[in-house]
């Protein structure tokens, strides 16, 4: 293999494996692609319009609220921003984040500018991108059990119950 060839290998990145032990389905993974996608939308033209004002603290929400829009797209739609020479790279590092750590990031995001101006546009502006963040963070919650583990589970607890009183009626006779 000649050094070019190494130097290639080297600068090329790696693919990033898929993260199948997060517990996500490939439905709701598309599900949180979408919405923060369409919150990303909804986050530039609430964020555009909010700067169309003279009041500072508005303008400050828009910008940030398109700020809001760009890390959306550039983490969730990457090809979006193919302009963008580092979108891939941040993308990939996004990926690899936990549900939970995605979840606070979103709704930390999209809480800012609500705190620095509380409006219509920016409530409705960042609501998706607010609900981006709840999806993930309700993956990071898990997979709900199924209803015959929690039968056996009643039921067992059922079974302690009644194993313990008459364990206690037995001892006072």
């Amino acid at each position: 293999m000649s050094s070019q060839d190494e130097q290639f290998q080297a600068a090329a990145p790696e693919p990033a494996a898929p993260s199948a032990d997060d517990g996500m389905t490939w439905w709701y993974r598309w599900l949180c692609r979408i919405a923060g996608v369409i919150g990303g939308v909804s986050c530039a033209f609430a964020g555009l319009w909010n700067c169309v004002t003279i009041n500072p603290l508005n303008i400050a929400a828009g910008v940030w609220m398109m700020l809001n829009a760009f890390v959306l797209f550039l983490c969730e739609a990457p090809f979006c921003c193919q302009f963008i020479e580092f979108a891939n790279a941040v993308s990939a590092r996004a990926d690899k984040l936990w549900a939970w750590q995605k979840a606070a990031f979103y709704c930390g995001m999209a809480v800012f500018p609500v705190m620095l101006s509380l409006t219509l546009t920016t409530l409705f502006g960042n609501a998706i991108a607010f609900a981006t963040g709840v999806l993930y963070g309700l993956s990071a919650l898990g997979k709900k059990g199924d209803a015959i583990s929690y039968a056996r589970i009643h039921q067992q607890q059922k079974q302690m119950d009644e194993e313990k009183l008459t364990g206690t009626l037995e001892g006072q006779a």
